[in-house]
């Protein structure tokens, strides 16, 4: 067992983010069902303006 060395850890990253775009679009279309277009555009403005800030920040 001492002479088992670990392999890699599975990149996980592709399907982190299409998860993450799924789950956009579903909450997307509830807030857009409940509350109409308007909250939609402005929700997605406010993460691209945070997106944007974060991307600066780390150069």
């Amino acid at each position: 067992m001492r002479d088992h060395t670990p392999s890699r850890a599975p990149d996980f990253t592709n399907a982190a983010l299409i998860m993450g775009g799924v789950n956009l679009v579903w909450i997307f279309g509830v807030v857009w069902a409940l509350y109409g277009l308007l909250p939609v555009l402005l929700i997605g403005w406010g993460l691209n303006r945070w997106i944007d800030r974060l991307a600066t920040r780390r150069g």
